[in-house]
């Protein structure tokens, strides 16, 4: 099963109040604006992706998941691929329970979005604890 590890920071501004999406940036700010963002300054984004993921995630038929962790607390989202995955996004990734696609975009028809994590989750990232999101796909 192709696995990415992608690990960030919280920040004083996630509040994960998001209906239809949630994101993790490279960037390393974050305004009160960016409700989907549940981590910063990510170490790695959709182009650093291995082809064998990337391409096991364009099935339409894969599922995907998202592991969230941070200070001891982990919530588990999980979604399904599309064939229109491009995996090109370059500062941030996002997943959302729609099946709109963008170069961003690392699953689709999540069954939930950043709205729906874990409420003590969320506060230990607001607090800026140290964020790891495995992804897998089979």
């Amino acid at each position: 099963m192709p696995e990415e590890v992608v690990t960030a920071s919280g920040h004083e501004h996630v509040s994960a109040e998001h209906a239809s999406t949630f994101e993790v940036t490279s960037d390393d700010w974050l305004t009160p604006a960016g409700d989907c963002i549940v981590g910063v300054a990510a170490d790695r984004v959709p182009t650093d992706f291995s082809e064998e993921f990337v391409t096991a995630c364009r099935d339409a038929d894969a599922r995907i998941t998202a592991t969230f962790e941070a200070a001891g607390i982990e919530d588990v989202v999980t979604g399904r691929g599309d064939p229109d995955l491009t995996f090109e996004g370059d500062r941030s990734l996002v997943g959302r329970t729609s099946d709109y696609v963008d170069e961003r975009t690392v699953m689709v028809e999540a069954d939930r979005s950043a709205e729906g994590l874990d409420r003590k989750l969320v506060t230990a990232l607001s607090r800026g604890a140290s964020l790891t999101v495995t992804f897998s796909v089979e």
